[in-house]
């Protein structure tokens, strides 16, 4: 541990955290004014012995998240100068023993532990009035005073759909990892999407860092198929029509633009949706955007979301990120980042500036003269490391997000700052309410060319085409068209026109679209 080092530096630092009473049941009183947050530490420190125990992986694949949430809670404890507390290391690596031990040496708050199995273990061995700050996400393993410190993936997706509805978007799909948080996270869509009056009229899913599964993904997800055949079939429709009949100088220009138009794309139809959400990671949103704009949804077709995932990833200079949205969490405390990368060498990820709330929550707790529930679960919340957060009584957590937008040049801009109060409530999604869904087909009346192309009135009867989509409704209003194949009879012969000369289009350079790598 860099003792040493890091008193020399928290001597300032101790001004970023602010400043034991009885226990009481973990429950918010209704009457209690929300205000403004407030410092996590405040109060008086006193002669009383204190102990806090951690639980971190100190070894295994997730030593380093551990020992980088250890160097926060080390910082916050030596910032906090309360001689009389005593903290405990244990490696929640070990499992079982390790929770044992913790909870053996009688600890007044345990930090940590990092996954849900080990949260859910700890929640079910110890003593309900035993406050503990973790970092899961995972709701289903909290409450018994099992709190958690971490951002909820309800927060994030909620609020980028709030954002979306004030975009005007009309109705969205999402796109997510076909895993169990992939399928959580498009319940907590599909509840947000009812809750806030935009439908969601698809959810499609993927094999996650693979690019086979994640191109099949997209060309469902895209319509590709449909949209294709509606294409090849007005072009065939425009070229028996350019080559077999009578046209009039208006009717033929009218024929050739159209066809020199169609030449340009390579799908025909609207989509049923005017936005995508992506609920992957930054590095799989990349492959799954690139694949959609590469199979027709273009940037006037759907706007591109996305979640806190997105945070840190190397997607800012994507340009087929260009316009997208995502929420993301405050700027980290500068002085704090400051201070870590000089204990560690390193910047600290987000999961160490929550170590470093945790630690500096506890300290708070512990010496605020009040019972540990009516401090952690104070309604107005505290100044996190990231901005404001707040616990609530099931034990989840609620922190302030803001709005980032792309531009595809490598800038990030914020257009929505993150809320500095909880006066007006954050969110309204419970994530242990939701259940998780499986893959939404796109209901859509499906794709017919005669819709997308102008033909001379005296030969609509002649010219007809089916309806492309395999998953169709129609209104009660809607009129099916006559299924009627209309082609030249010899496909093979060229066709050469004197007064026809098509538009010689840009290369357009599509560089190993299997390998993900497509430039527009």
């Amino acid at each position: 541990m860099y003792i040493k080092t890091i008193l020399r530096i928290f001597v300032a630092c101790a001004m970023l955290a602010g400043c034991a009473g009885p226990r009481g049941k973990w429950s918010v009183d209704d009457t209690t004014a929300v205000t403004t947050p407030a410092a996590m530490q405040y109060g008086t420190y006193d002669d009383e012995s204190r102990r806090m125990a951690v639980l971190l992986p100190m070894s295994g694949d997730a030593a380093a998240t551990g020992r980088a949430i250890r160097t926060s809670v080390e910082m916050a404890v030596l910032g906090a100068g309360a001689e009389n507390l005593d903290v405990s290391f244990y490696d929640s690596a070990r499992g079982g023993d390790a929770t044992q031990e913790a909870l053996q040496s009688s600890p007044d708050v345990i930090v940590g532990p990092l996954f849900a199995n080990d949260v859910r273990a700890l929640r079910d061995m110890k003593s309900g009035d035993l406050p503990v700050l973790s970092f899961t996400s995972d709701a289903n393993a909290l409450g018994n005073g099992a709190m958690t410190v971490a951002l909820m993936p309800t927060n994030g997706v909620e609020a980028i759909v709030r954002e979306m509805v004030a975009d005007k978007v009309n109705k969205f799909i999402v796109i997510a990892p076909d895993t169990e948080s992939g399928h959580l996270l498009a319940g907590v869509a599909n509840v947000a999407a009812e809750m806030y009056n935009t439908p969601l009229v698809g959810a499609f899913f993927y094999t996650e860092r693979n690019p086979d599964s994640i191109k099949a993904t997209t060309i469902r997800a895209s319509m590709n198929a449909a949209r294709s055949a509606a294409h090849t079939r007005a072009r065939e429709i425009l070229s028996d029509i350019l080559t077999t009949e009578q046209l009039n100088v208006i009717e033929r220009s009218s024929v050739i633009r159209q066809l020199d138009k169609l030449s340009k794309n390579d799908v025909l139809g609207d989509l049923p949706y005017d936005a995508v959400l992506f609920l992957g990671t930054g590095e799989d949103t990349k492959s799954v955007a690139s694949f959609m704009r590469y199979y027709g949804v273009g940037a006037n077709d759907a706007r591109f979301y996305g979640t806190a995932m997105w945070d840190g990833a190397d997607i800012a200079s994507d340009i087929t990120m260009s316009g997208a949205k995502y929420v993301s969490l405050p700027d980290t405390n500068a002085e704090f980042v400051a201070a870590y990368e000089r204990v560690a060498g390193v910047k600290p990820n987000r999961l160490a500036s929550f170590g470093y709330d945790a630690a500096n929550m506890a300290i708070g707790m512990l010496y605020a003269g009040k019972s540990h529930a009516a401090y952690l679960l104070d309604p107005s919340g505290y100044i996190g490391g990231d901005g404001i957060m707040r616990l609530r009584p099931d034990g989840t957590s609620e922190r302030a997000l803001r709005i980032m937008q792309l531009d595809g040049s490598g800038e990030v801009k914020v257009v929505k700052e993150a809320a500095t109060d909880f006066m007006t409530p954050l969110y309204n999604i419970e994530q242990r309410h939701i259940s998780p869904i499986g893959e939404m087909q796109l209901q859509t009346r499906g794709v017919n060319a005669m819709n997308y192309i102008t033909v001379p009135e005296r030969l609509r009867g002649k010219y007809k085409s089916k309806t492309y989509g395999a998953n169709m409704t129609l209104s009660s209003n809607a009129q099916l068209v006559d299924v009627v194949s209309v082609v030249p009879e010899d496909t093979s012969d060229a066709v050469v026109l004197q007064n026809y000369k098509p538009v010689k289009l840009a290369p357009v350079k599509q560089t190993l679209i299997d390998s993900i790598e497509v430039e527009e």
